[in-house]
């Protein structure tokens, strides 16, 4: 049964209208009695939690939040894993006509320090705690912290640790009165940060009219419908998670389902076939993960769709995935600024039978390859993906957010007095109109669809005292697409091997993130450079 035929004008004006208000919009417009979210334990345990419960238990922790003192515009970062309280912690902060930010729970203190600078308060699973406490913020104050969970990792009702408020005591609290506040759909509502090839990580500043390019794709793209089982197996701390994991379904009123608990292909098998799943998206890095576990055996699953998104689909995935999975896989392509805009779109027949590696753009948007020389539209050869801003009714991104407000036309991505967005990735458009993505432009790192910029890591490496210089690339790796490689120049008498190379990797892994080490290090006598002194990271590549 196919979702009602929405118009891309209906969604764009429902989202983008002045008095748009979000949660009326993703959740209290709903039926109370429709599920919303399929909670999964590691066990397999489901627990069902509908419209209305969503409604009632984010009003409660809204006003809970309003209490503590967050209002409109603040930023709320959530550290947490896929979990009902993580949906209701996202309802109740836009509730309030404040702003997402989600932070990756392999992050360690530094990262999430640098990424709540201007956090009004944090929301966090007890066992992300230690993280937390003390607090990291360069001597200014800290946030209130939410922990959600007893600090031993149950969900018991031992008492918040000092210093911290519970999450279910301030669940169980008077609702936010009035039940909501319109914003409007040029509003704020998720700061998602990407990591660039320079720098710090960016933050993409996401207004509520946005949502409708998570619905549209959602709809056209993943075909996702109520009599789905629907399964988006990415982490909402990402794009990919966020907008489609959560927000596309909630905004089309139908049930996403959420597994509590880490990716493992053993137990991704047996939810696929258990819970009858119908409709399930992923990265290259879990197909390949369930290749490797499963071979060339068949399963028997209720899988009608598979999508792939997050970083370039290798073209024998697809009939890996037919022969074993028993049900087509189709690539789709996207960015944290833009959402989904290209692939095989699951409702549009003909995009059956075409390579895995072809895309052609989604309803509401059009996408052109452009000479990196001259800047003009070009057919058949290797150019810069654009995206045509005036020609794109789901385009919603403007800038990166700096300076204390969002910073138009930022970062030179877009060309041409804002006619064209240049993507960063280089692609071929044929003559039947098919895209065909070749990679990044740039040294952005994209490992089983996490974006890892190179700066970040090159900073902490050069802290180390054996470091004098590094230089950070990417690696191909058959499991994950890339991988992080380091080149490293050791200062004089450090003593190179393995004990070193086991130190940076446990830096990066305790200052950055568990997922953004160096799996590969080399040690070098110096690094290519530029005549300005930059590293010259193609080099590295060879």
């Amino acid at each position: 049964m196919p979702v009602p035929d929405l118009s891309l004008t209906d969604l764009v004006a429902a989202f983008a209208h002045p008095g748009a208000d979000l949660a009326l919009l993703l959740c209290d417009r709903h039926p109370a009695d429709r599920p919303a979210l399929r909670v999964v334990d590691a066990e397999l345990r489901t627990t069902t939690v509908t419209y209305g419960e969503l409604a009632d238990r984010s009003r409660r922790l809204a006003g809970a939040m309003r209490r503590l003192g967050v209002g409109e515009g603040d930023r709320v970062a959530t550290l947490m894993a896929k979990s009902a309280e993580h949906v209701v912690t996202l309802l109740a902060t836009w509730r309030l006509g404040a702003v997402h930010v989600p932070l990756f729970t392999a992050f360690q203190s530094e990262a999430i320090a640098a990424r709540t600078a201007h956090a009004a308060l944090v929301v966090a699973d007890a066992g992300q705690l230690p993280k937390l406490l003390p607090p990291v913020r360069g001597g200014a104050p800290a946030p209130p912290i939410v922990v959600n969970g007893a600090p031993g990792g149950a969900d018991g009702a031992e008492p918040a640790p000092p210093g911290t408020h519970g999450f279910r005591d301030l669940e169980a609290g008077p609702p936010l009165t009035p039940a909501t506040r319109a914003v409007g759909g040029d509003a704020p509502f998720v700061d998602l940060y990407t990591s660039g090839t320079t720098g710090q990580p960016k933050a993409v500043t996401v207004p509520v009219r946005a949502t409708a390019t998570f619905a549209a794709y959602q709809r056209h793209g993943l075909d996702h419908r109520p009599d789905d089982v629907f399964w988006n197996l990415a982490d909402p701390a990402w794009g990919y998670g966020l907008y489609q994991a959560v927000i596309g379904p909630l905004a089309l009123g139908l049930t996403t389902t959420l597994l509590r608990a880490r990716f493992d292909p053993e137990l991704t098998v047996r939810a696929l076939t258990s819970l009858g799943v119908t409709n399930f998206a992923a990265a290259p890095t879990a197909y390949r993960a369930l290749r490797n576990a499963l071979g060339d055996s068949p399963v028997r699953t209720s899988l009608r769709a598979c999508s792939s998104a997050g970083e370039p689909l290798p073209p024998d995935l697809a009939p890996w995935a037919r022969r074993v999975l028993g049900a087509d896989l189709y690539d789709h392509y996207g960015q944290s600024e833009l959402g989904m805009a290209a692939g095989q779109a699951w409702d549009v027949a003909s995009a059956a039978g075409a390579a895995p590696s072809e895309v052609r753009a989604f309803p509401g948007w059009t996408l052109a390859v452009l000479d990196a020389e001259t800047g003009r539209e070009t057919v058949g050869g290797t150019g810069l993906l654009a995206v045509d801003v005036a020609r794109s009714p789901l385009m919603w991104f403007t800038g990166y957010a700096g300076g204390g407000g969002l910073a138009p036309k930022a970062g030179g991505s877009f060309l041409q007095e804002g006619r064209w967005f240049v993507t960063g990735d280089l692609a071929v458009l044929d003559d039947a109109g098919r895209l065909h993505v070749r990679g990044r432009q740039d040294d952005l790192i994209v490992m089983a669809g996490y974006r890892i910029g190179p700066t970040e890591i090159e900073s902490i490496l050069i802290e180390h005292p054996a470091v004098s210089e590094a230089g950070i690339t990417a690696a191909p790796d058959s499991l994950r697409g890339e991988v992080v490689e380091a080149y490293v120049v050791p200062a004089p008498s450090a003593a190179t091997g393995p004990a070193l190379v086991a130190e940076l990797q446990a830096l990066v892994k305790t200052r950055l993130s568990a997922h953004a080490y160096p799996r590969r290090v080399h040690f070098v006598t110096a690094l290519p450079k530029t005549d300005s002194g930059k590293i010259r990271r193609a080099a590295l590549r060879g």
